[in-house]
């Protein structure tokens, strides 16, 4: 038999005490002494140690908190859809994945830095990596901390459910609130469940154990359920939808006749019809309680009809799935103050479980392996009288009929295959609709937008009108190729025709070699200009293009020499006021002067020196000029020390931190909190 015992799972601390622990516990396990004079070598495996014991606690701490509370997919489905009910699985799975999450961290910061203390090259450096190590190990977990709260509480509450056994012998207790189920819980078991005389008392399941012929049952007292839709039920309610759901069990129904649990009989006759799905393969008992208030026989006509129809359809529910319920198996009456008839209920409800589950378990294939160590015995033949098997026809033609039926079906997977398998296939969902009308099944459903359809703003004519578009689209981009501008040279001279063609016979060759350059770029190596034997880019061979052309080349060409004996220039000369004049020199024959200032450019740099004071600066002299120059460069040093600052550098936030000053504990005091 599988338990859960959720009493097990350990403590949660919240993200403080987390690091507290982790922290003092790396304190206490690892050396705390270690001098300037060590190895460099002894330095870093005395502070890979400490990253990586800290890692390991973190690591455990957080395996033991995903690995001891229960996966909702791995346990049973009672107790995965009671979690969900409670806790909201959503909340639950994703409080775990962070925690989950926080652990991959600290392991990949953990080896990162592991990895950077590998090349520490002193005791300060190594020791910032471990403080940064360790701190953001620690700020992983600070952000956990909301995650760490509600898993401890979902364990506190978790704690506090009932111990339940969802493949045992089960007796259900269910029906509406204040009708006696707690009052009858504690009468056949030693469960202490709270009873007044008020509605939804118990608010959550309460088990109880109980004997019969020496078998030990388990029963379960469900809070009340009222009769409403299923959406609206509110938690205490979905627990006892959930018990009747998943477990399997014998169902007792109760039924306060006497009306003083402030329900009528015709209400809690609704409730049993709206649940009545739940009931199916177990065995069920409605029981009439509070008789010493109102005796079964005093109800009024239309009451005992609804009675009546309950325990029709409580037989029902026996007959059809294999039980052996009787008029007086399926309808009980008790009182829980006067305790009569409360024996006879228990004894009936495990009587007809037993039977149930020893039928099931008669059909299993299990029970081949016991009757083969039994000795079947076959009667001997009395006389010669043949007796074959007596089947009637209509059975037989029942079975026939039926046969036929599952030949000529086809199930989703057949129709799957024949019309081109997975991925072509789409299933029609529709067919199953229940429609008056099966030709309804494949209308076609409105689309709403802002609250209206939105058929009724489209056009009948619009695939027509899409086409007339399209073609006339057609014809215009026709036209528009057409009208492609091009020379077709009718309208030219004799003389400008002849320079078209010597044009385009020009820009067909621009191309071709261009073409060609660029096919073999990548083959061709870079050769300077400088080195160019064909010399295709040179003032002389404009000069000669333009010539042909009838223009005069000779300012071009003084043009391109003034710009490329600037360039060679170093700079331009510097006026006496300190500015360049703007002037290119274009004589042949520039003066003494200005071949001493070109010489003395290629010399040396005549650029002004930080010192010197220009005027419209607002400086006095060049002494007060370097005093501010020294001033604005001590001002931006600390903020540019700033902005370097890495996340190794040394920050010491808090002056003297517990768990870095602190040594080995004494004797005597052993909890520092």
């Amino acid at each position: 038999m599988v338990q859960y015992n959720f009493k097990k799972i350990t403590v949660v601390p919240n993200g403080k005490d987390f690091v507290d622990i982790i922290l003092s516990r790396t304190q206490r396990q690892t050396p705390t002494v270690v001098h300037k004079g060590y190895a460099i070598s002894r330095l870093r495996q005395f502070y890979m140690r400490k990253v990586k014991y800290t890692q390991t606690n973190f690591h455990e701490k957080l395996s033991t908190i995903i690995d001891e509370f229960p996966r909702l997919g791995d346990i049973h489905p009672f107790y995965g859809d009671l979690l969900h009910v409670l806790y909201n699985k959503d909340h639950y799975k994703l409080a775990l994945g962070q925690i989950n999450t926080a652990r991959n961290l600290i392991g990949k910061i953990a080896k990162d830095y592991v990895k950077l203390l590998k090349y520490g090259d002193s005791l300060y450096r190594c020791k910032c990596l471990k403080v940064a190590a360790l701190g953001r190990m620690c700020t992983v977990l600070k952000r956990i901390g909301p995650s760490l709260a509600y898993l401890e509480q979902v364990r506190q509450h978790m704690a506090r459910l009932p111990s339940i056994d969802p493949n045992t012998r089960t007796i259900l207790i269910c029906g509406y609130p204040n009708v006696g189920k707690s009052s009858f819980i504690n009468k056949i078991t030693r469960a202490d469940v709270e009873v007044q005389p008020y509605a939804f008392t118990t608010k959550s399941l309460f088990v109880g154990h109980t004997d019969y012929k020496y078998l030990r049952y388990q029963v379960i007292d469900t809070p009340g359920i009222l009769d409403r839709p299923f959406e609206d039920r509110n938690i205490i309610e979905m627990c006892s939808i959930t018990a009747l759901a998943h477990l399997r069990a014998a169902i007792l129904f109760f039924l306060d006749i006497s009306g003083s649990c402030g329900y009528t009989i015709a209400q809690q006759a609704a409730l049993f019809q709206s649940i009545k799905s739940l009931f199916l393969n177990k065995p069920l008992i409605v029981v009439c309680n509070k008789t010493d208030l109102q005796p079964l026989d005093g109800l009024s006509e239309e009451d005992m009809k609804l009675v009546n129809e309950m325990k029709a359809e409580a037989l029902k529910t026996s007959i059809g799935h294999g039980g052996e319920g009787t008029d007086a198996d399926v309808l009980l009456t008790m009182s829980a103050l006067t305790e009569e008839g409360v024996i006879a209920v228990k004894n009936a409800a495990c009587e007809r479980l037993l039977n149930q589950r020893v039928e099931i378990k008669m059909k299993s294939k299990k029970i081949n392996d016991c009757l083969n160590r039994f000795h079947v015995a076959v009667p001997k033949p009395r006389d010669q009288k043949e007796r074959p098997l007596c089947i009637p026809q209509a059975v037989l033609e029942a079975k026939a009929k039926q046969a036929a039926a599952e030949e000529k079906r086809k199930t989703e997977k057949d129709l799957e295959e024949e019309n081109g398998g997975a991925g072509v296939y789409s299933m029609n969902l529709r067919k199953h609709y229940i429609l008056a009308d099966d030709e309804w099944k494949e209308d076609n459903l409105p689309e709403i937008l802002d609250g209206h359809n939105v058929y009724d703003f489209i056009d009948p004519d619009i695939l027509h009108r899409v086409e007339e578009l399209e073609r006339e689209e057609g014809l215009r981009q026709a036209e528009a190729d057409d009208d492609d501008f091009e020379i077709d040279g009718t309208e030219l001279t004799p003389e400008q025709q002849e320079a078209l063609a010597e044009i385009r016979r020009k820009k067909s060759i621009l191309i071709q070699q261009h073409r060609i350059k660029k096919s073999t770029a990548e083959s061709r190596p870079t050769v300077s200009r400088k080195f160019d034997k064909d010399r295709q880019f040179t003032t002389e061979r404009m000069g000669r293009q333009l010539s042909s052309l009838g223009l005069d080349p000779s300012m071009a060409i003084n043009r391109m020499r003034s710009r490329s004996a600037s360039r060679k220039g170093r700079k331009r000369e510097r006026s006496p006021e300190g500015r360049n004049d703007g002037m290119d020199i274009d004589d042949d024959t520039p003066s003494k002067k200005q071949r001493l200032s070109r010489s003395l450019s290629r010399s040396r740099s005549v650029s002004r020196p930080p010192h010197e004071v220009v005027p419209g600066e607002g400086l006095r002299d060049s002494a007060q000029k370097i005093k501010a120059i020294k001033l604005a460069k001590g001002s931006s040093k600390k903020r540019n020390k700033n902005a370097k600052r890495g996340e190794a550098d040394r920050v010491i936030v808090n002056l003297k931190p517990k768990h870095l000053y602190c040594g080995k504990r004494s004797k005597g005091k052993t909890d520092r909190r």
